[in-house]
């Protein structure tokens, strides 16, 4: 293992992490689907008041760092778009976790690189 790498967190760790700091202002923060506890992937919905979210899916920097990818775009889709995503998402990867997040702006809760 190269020194430069950071060590990965188990991912229930993190999901748990994240739904706990999204919760901390009083937002609704869920766990919609459990997936692999050491090595799944995570996909957080921020969902808007009016029914429409946008998908951030997990991904590195280039110097390895942990950061978060717009999986739908940058501007807020449907919740079909949302549930259509998701299910791709989970066609390739079946260990995935879910998270819902409320959200106004459609702004991470938690502390995020947004690539």
């Amino acid at each position: 293992m190269k020194d430069d790498i950071p060590p990965r967190l188990r991912t229930d760790l993190v999901a748990r992490a994240l739904l706990r700091q999204s919760g901390l202002d009083g937002r609704s923060a869920m766990l919609l689907r459990r997936g692999d506890p050491d090595a799944g992937g995570i996909l957080v919905i921020l969902l808007g008041r009016n029914g429409e979210g946008m998908v951030l899916t997990q991904t590195r920097t280039p110097a390895g760092e942990a950061a978060w990818l717009r999986g739908t775009g940058t501007t807020p889709v449907g919740a079909e778009q949302i549930q259509a995503y998701v299910d791709r998402q989970l066609k390739y990867d079946p260990d995935l976790w879910v998270l819902e997040v409320e959200t106004v702006d459609f702004s991470p809760p938690f502390e995020a690189i947004l690539i």
